[in-house]
C-alpha cells in the first residue's frame, strides 16, 4: 500500500470495448481522488486490440482477468481496496466465464459463501435481496432463509457506512405488499417471517412495506437502508435520484469493493466524452471504507 493516509486503490478497467479505460484513466487522474489515494490501474496495457462498442470473448477474457489480478493484489495486502468499472455480461458469456457480474465472481474468488449488492448515495441506499436472475425466477429465490441472511448481512455492514444502529425497511414483492394476500401470497407467507425473525434477533426492520412508497420514506430519513426483493425493483429508485453519484458495494466480502452505477455504454465508447463521475465516487468510497477499516472504524 502506498502510504496509511493515503491507500492504494486498484482501478480496474472493465470491458476495454467499453467506457471503462476511459472513465479508469480519468478517475484516476482526477484531483479528488490523488487527494486521498493512489490509483493503480489493471487492465490490459493495448486497448486498441479491441472492437470498440462490440462484444467480444476477447473483451471478456481481458476483462476477467483484469478483476482476477486485483483481487488476488488485494488479498495479499498489494492494494487496500478495489474499484471496478462496468463489464459487460455478453462478453463474459462469450468467454465462458460462468459468472454473471462481478458479485457472483467476487463472492467466488474471494470464497465467500453470502455477500449482497448495495447501491450507495448521499439520499439513497439500497440492497438487492436477488440480483442477476429473470423477473420470473424471483418469487422461488426469495425463501425466509436468504431473506434473513440479507437482512443481517445488511444490518452488520452498514456501520461501517456511518450507520451504527441501522433502521431498515424490506420492500414488498407485490403490489400494495400482497395486500393481504389479495394480491399475492409470498409477502406474508415467506417476506413478514422473515421480518419477525430478524426483529427477535435485534435488528430494527419494518416490512414488508409496499414498494411504491417505501423508497421516499427512506428519502425522508424515515430508515437508513430498503431492501429490494429483485433488481430493478431496487435500481430504478435509486438510479432515478442519484443516478451518476450512486456507488455499487458488494457487502460481505473480506476485501473492499466498489463500482460504478451504469454500464459499459459502447454506443459512446471511444468518443472521449464518457462521464467518469460515478467511478470518481466508488474510488473515493473505497479509500474511505479501507481507511475505516485499517483503523478499525
Amino acid at each position: 500500500m502506498a502510504t496509511q493516509s493515503r491507500p492504494a486503490i486498484g482501478i480496474t478497467v472493465g470491458d476495454p470495448a467499453g467506457i471503462g479505460p476511459e472513465i479508469a484513466q480519468k478517475a484516476a487522474a482526477d484531483p479528488r481522488v490523488l487527494e486521498v489515494c493512489t490509483p493503480v490501474l489493471y487492465g490490459p496495457r493495448d486497448n486498441e486490440s479491441f472492437a470498440v462498442g462490440r462484444v467480444s470473448a476477447q473483451a471478456g477474457q481481458a476483462a476477467y482477468n483484469a478483476i482476477v489480478a486485483a483481487v488476488e493484489d488485494a488479498q495479499r495486502g498489494r492494494i487496500a481496496a478495489i474499484a471496478t468499472a462496468p463489464i459487460n455480461k455478453e462478453a463474459f458469456a462469450a468467454a465462458r466465464v460462468p459468472w454473471r457480474g462481478h458479485t457472483e465472481l467476487l463472492a467466488h474468488l474471494t470464497g465467500t459463501r453470502r455477500v449482497a449488492m448495495m447501491f450507495y448515495s448521499d439520499v439513497l441506499r439500497v440492497v438487492l435481496a436477488t440480483v442477476h436472475i429473470p423477473l420470473a425466477d424471483v418469487p422461488r429465490a426469495l425463501t425466509r432463509e436468504s431473506l434473513e441472511e440479507t437482512i443481517a448481512l445488511t444490518a452488520s455492514e452498514l456501520p461501517r457506512f456511518g450507520w451504527p444502529s441501522p433502521r431498515l425497511a424490506l420492500a414488498g414483492l407485490n403490489p400494495h405488499a400482497g395486500e393481504h394476500g389479495l394480491m399475492g401470497l409470498e409477502d406474508d407467507a415467506v417476506l413478514a417471517p422473515a421480518v419477525e425473525a430478524s426483529r427477535a434477533r435485534g435488528i430494527t426492520i419494518e416490512g414488508p412495506l409496499p414498494a411504491d412508497t417505501v423508497f421516499v420514506r427512506a428519502m425522508r430519513g424515515d430508515f437508513d437502508a430498503v431492501i429490494a426483493c429483485y433488481h430493478d425493483q431496487g435500481l430504478i429508485p435509486v438510479k432515478l435520484v442519484a443516478f451518476g453519484h450512486a456507488v455499487n458495494v458488494t457487502l460481505g466480502l473480506p476485501i473492499v469493493r466498489t463500482s460504478v452505477d451504469h454500464g459499459t455504454a459502447f454506443d459512446i465508447a471511444g468518443r472521449g466524452v464518457a462521464d467518469p463521475s460515478s467511478l470518481v465516487h466508488a474510488v473515493l468510497l473505497a479509500a474511505r471504507l479501507a481507511s475505516s477499516r485499517n483503523h478499525g472504524g
